[in-house]
């Protein structure tokens, strides 16, 4: 069974499958990319919150049964007579799972995130539910699938499903009224919150019971002139005690959780233009880029991560065509932030370009955004220098 349903569903989307869904719908090659990385885990998402109700494991095992063909027709719909029909398809689908509302709304945030228009990405969502579905019935295998083995599958998958969102998704999805949607990501910081809030409960616990033996002490040493033992010892050992809890806590960070403080998000200073807040869609974009570059190790990854790339260079994208409406401190602001961040984007960029065969798939798009940094830092050009 695969470990990452996404980059399952992703290996099977390759680039050649959304240029012609791209041509089939009208878009350009970028936006379609951009699309298809919000629709799966939006997709995969609110599957995982339709198997979470009463009866909706079972009303999704249905519908998934009735994709088997589908992954095998898929590429000979796409632009052909019966594209529309694929699309009808899914998007009945959509509307007997989710609701005529939130199937509106999910494609109203798709299409607010790639940019495209509410048709297209009604289309475009319409027309990857059966393919989604049918990898989904694949993993599992006909025979094992059941309503449980598709809860299992999907609950396992939630961490990676926030993962894949692509930055900035979350909010439209909120915005939109779609927590439902926003499931795999809820569910994620919902784990994170437990394990901290009982690592925290497990310390208070211990040093509760060890302020307890200190705070008896004195009790203690009050009796000890006549019990004959030095009124020291029932000071100094309840403070050993203590000393000992916090160390055995504190001191093996690899055998208890940590807890830890979340980062202050950074600060904005109200640079909102047509509604878009401009440096936060800017760190959005800075910190999917980065988070995707990381992520390269070889070409299949890279394969995996382009998509997130390609989301990033949308939203920097945006940032360009935004910026000339800022004021002139403004734009300083957005520079510090692009130059601040640039010397790391160009050392993991330039490492993953150096993987054998990653050139060819990442740095048609790596290039133009590091042009377009450049130029919103203020700084020299260097893009493709040493290479």
């Amino acid at each position: 069974m695969a470990t990452n349903l996404v980059s399952y569903v992703t290996q099977f989307l390759t680039p050649e499958l959304i240029g012609r869904i791209a041509a089939a719908l009208g878009l350009n090659r970028s936006d379609a990319q951009s699309g298809v990385s919000a629709v799966v885990p939006a997709l995969l998402s609110a599957f995982s919150g339709v198997a979470d109700k009463p009866g909706g494991a079972q009303n999704l095992v249905n519908a998934i049964r009735q994709q088997s063909g589908a992954l095998d027709n898929f590429a000979g719909m796409i632009g052909g007579s019966n594209q529309s029909s694929l699309i009808e398809r899914g998007s009945s689908l959509l509307t007997s799972l989710l609701g005529s509302h939130d199937q509106t709304a999910l494609a109203g945030a798709i299409a607010r995130f790639a940019g495209i228009g509410q048709n297209a990405a009604s289309s475009l969502l319409s027309m990857l539910t059966p393919v989604v579905m049918g990898l989904i019935g694949r993993q599992i295998g006909t025979r094992n699938l059941d309503a449980g083995s598709l809860t299992s599958l999907l609950a396992s998958q939630k961490e990676q499903i926030a993962q894949a969102m692509p930055a900035g998704m979350g909010h439209l999805l909120e915005g939109a009224g779609l927590d439902s949607v926003r499931g795999a990501a809820a569910s994620a910081a919902a784990q994170a919150s437990r394990a901290s809030t009982a690592a925290t409960g497990q310390f208070a616990q211990h040093t509760s019971s060890g302020a307890r033996s200190v705070g008896t002490a004195g009790e203690r040493a009050a009796g000890a002139a006549t019990s004959g033992i030095p009124s020291w010892a029932y000071w100094v050992l309840p403070l050993i005690v203590l000393a000992g809890v916090l160390w055995y806590l504190l001191g093996k960070p690899a055998q208890h959780e940590l807890v830890t403080r979340e980062q202050p998000a950074a600060p904005t200073h109200g640079m909102v233009v047509g509604g878009v807040d401009v440096e936060r869609e800017l760190r959005d974009g800075l910190s999917g880029l980065q988070t995707s570059l990381q992520s390269v190790t070889d070409v299949a990854s890279a394969t995996v991560a382009r998509p997130k790339v390609e989301a990033a260079s949308t939203q920097i994208d945006k940032v360009s065509d935004l910026v000339g409406q800022l004021t002139p401190d403004q734009r300083k602001i957005v520079g510090g932030v692009v130059a601040s961040a640039m010397p790391t984007i160009n050392q993991l960029s330039d490492k993953a370009l150096e993987v054998p065969g990653v050139s060819e798939v990442l740095r048609p798009i790596i290039d133009p955004v590091k042009t377009k940094l450049t130029a919103l830092s203020g700084q020299p050009g260097t893009v493709g220098a040493g290479h």
